[in-house]
């Protein structure tokens, strides 16, 4: 749909509203705001990942002990691991069972209202390019665009 620009937008919009519509939505969530944060992330281990549970390093065990005692206990858990794996290790593909995720590092993202949860090797800002790509993006007198890919 998004190769029609804003018809495909229109009938992606048509189909969400024909679904809402219906009201048989039945979203509930994984676990409960005020559990505490342990507790946020093994859930998300077992019942999104399929694994065992999450080990934390010893900061992660710091942080959180941290976080929960100025309040941020009840706020959501965002995991930052690999995107190639369930695991927290690239390698590992397919649907793997009786694994563990170990959280290196956990943190928080108090303005957007939740906690990150860090687990493996990974980078969770990506460098900038030293131009960035709008600079190579224009749009001619017809109305054409140039120079988004």
């Amino acid at each position: 749909m998004w190769e029609k620009g804003g018809e495909g937008g229109v009938e992606l919009a048509r189909a969400v509203m024909s679904l809402l519509g219906e009201g048989k939505a039945r979203f509930a969530p994984i676990y409960e705001a005020t559990a505490p944060i342990r507790e946020k992330i093994d859930t998300i281990v077992r019942k999104v990942y399929g694994g065992d549970g999450a080990d934390y390093a010893p900061k992660a065990e710091r942080s959180i002990q941290y976080l929960e005692s100025i309040g941020l206990g009840e706020t959501p858990v965002c995991m930052a691991k690999t995107q190639y794996s369930l695991t927290d290790d690239a390698s590992v593909l397919g649907r793997p069972r009786g694994f563990r995720i170990t959280v290196n590092e956990v943190y928080p993202a108090a303005g957007a209202g939740f906690v990150v949860a860090q687990a493996g090797d990974i980078m969770t800002m990506p460098g900038l390019p030293k131009e960035p790509a709008a600079e190579r993006m224009a749009i001619r007198p017809d109305g054409s665009i140039v120079g988004l890919f």
